[in-house]
Order: structure tokens, then C-alpha cells, then sequence
């Protein structure tokens, strides 16, 4: 499904990611944990191509990232559900809407939108929060908004930066057993974190990074 091999990436001052090598099968849910500065989000911008490795060999599904042609990256990203830390919620649109808005973009017919983004909302237990904004929400009830957005077109990778940064423990606890649930459906599920509480008797495989460097592997 997902598999890094010998992937390194460099700036002008630092090497964000050394020699990076890895395998994610088709269903897993998985972290990857790392202090601050160790190369999560920057693991996550390979994945979801918003940047190239200056080393090694990325293959996603049965794509090789290096020779996709910039026309082919949307194909991939449709397999995707991104889940960013800082929500990424358009204020200006209520929850229907923003979680709405990628099934308008690829032509969903609007019966079929209400469905979907009905039952994602159920998912994440914040369908009665259709008609509200995201300034109305707490940072707990934004994320889990987030989560229904990222799953509301049913991908078969989601990707998660941090998605517990903003809230409190007992939300994150919450919002990683709404992960669990989405994992249990068939998603594959990578969720980059610095906060050990999270993974912690899981049973799910934790990837471990240093200061760019891939430094082992625990179950969680």
C-alpha cells in the first residue's frame, strides 16, 4: 500500500528525512512518533505529494511518486483523506458545506452528497452540528469536522498531522477511537503524533524518527 524506500529529503540548511525506509500493508493503522523538528510533517507532505523526495523511491498504491506527471497527482490525492492540525475549516460555510465540498468539486449529485455527508457526520457523532459554523465549534468538535471532511468520500488512506495537537486528552481519546472505527471499515490509516498518550496500548505498529532519522519500531 504505502512503501518508503531509502527516502531522503533536504533544504538548504538540514536534511529533514535521512535514507527512510518502510512498509505499510493495505488495512493497518499506524503511527509515527517523533519529538518536535523529526520529520513527521514532512513525511506527510511525501505521501500526500505536496513535495518530492531528492532520494529514494515513494510507491503508494501501485504508483511510483517520482514519475507521476503534476496532471496524475489529483488522481492519487482522490485515494486520500488529509487531516491537517490545524483543521483547515472554511469559516465562511457551515459543517454541511465544508465537509460537502469535495464531493461538490468531483460532480457528486446533491442526493447523494446529503447522504454521505449525513452519514459521515453520524461517524464522527456531530450530525446535529450540520448547520453550524466552525467558529461555534470547540477545538475538539473543528477536528472531528476535519475527520468527517477527510472520510466523507470513503479513501482508502487517511492521513492525519497531529490530529490531537489542539484539544484536550479526553477528546483525543475519542477522536482516536473514531479512527479506530474508520481503520475497522478497511482504511489504511497513518497518524503522525509527538504525544506518546495516544498510541500508548493501542497494539498498533509506532514508527520512530530523530532527527530525520528512522530509529526503530515499537507496538504501541
Amino acid at each position: 500500500m504505502i512503501h518508503f524506500h531509502e527516502v531522503s529529503k533536504h533544504y538548504d540548511n538540514y536534511t529533514a528525512l535521512r535514507k527512510i525506509t518502510f512498509f505499510i500493508g493495505k488495512g493497518e493503522m499506524v503511527f509515527i512518533t517523533g519529538p518536535s523538528g523529526s520529520g513527521k510533517s514532512t513525511l506527510m507532505k511525501l505521501l500526500y505529494l505536496a513535495i518530492q523526495p531528492d532520494e529514494g523511491k515513494i510507491t503508494i498504491f501501485n504508483w511510483d511518486t517520482d514519475t507521476l506527471k503534476d496532471s496524475e497527482i489529483p488522481l492519487v490525492r482522490r485515494h486520500m483523506g488529509i487531516i491537517f492540525q490545524d483543521f483547515r475549516l472554511l469559516p465562511n460555510r457551515n459543517v454541511f458545506e465544508n465537509v460537502a465540498l469535495t464531493l461538490r468539486i468531483r460532480g457528486i449529485h446533491d442526493r447523494d452528497v446529503k447522504t454521505r455527508v449525513y452519514e459521515a457526520l453520524k461517524i464522527v457523532s456531530l450530525r446535529h452540528k450540520a448547520d453550524s459554523f466552525p467558529q461555534s465549534l470547540s477545538g475538539g468538535e473543528q477536528q472531528r469536522i476535519a475527520i468527517a471532511r477527510a472520510i466523507v468520500c470513503e479513501p482508502n488512506i487517511i492521513l492525519a498531522d497531529e490530529p490531537t495537537g489542539n484539544v484536550d486528552p479526553d477528546t483525543s481519546s475519542g477522536i482516536i477511537r473514531t479512527f479506530k472505527d474508520i481503520n475497522a471499515k478497511g482504511a489504511t490509516i497513518l497518524i503522525a503524533t509527538h504525544d506518546r498518550e495516544l498510541f500508548r496500548k493501542t497494539g498498533r505498529r509506532v514508527l520512530k524518527l530523530d532527527f530525520g532519522n528512522f530509529v526503530g519500531e515499537d507496538i504501541g
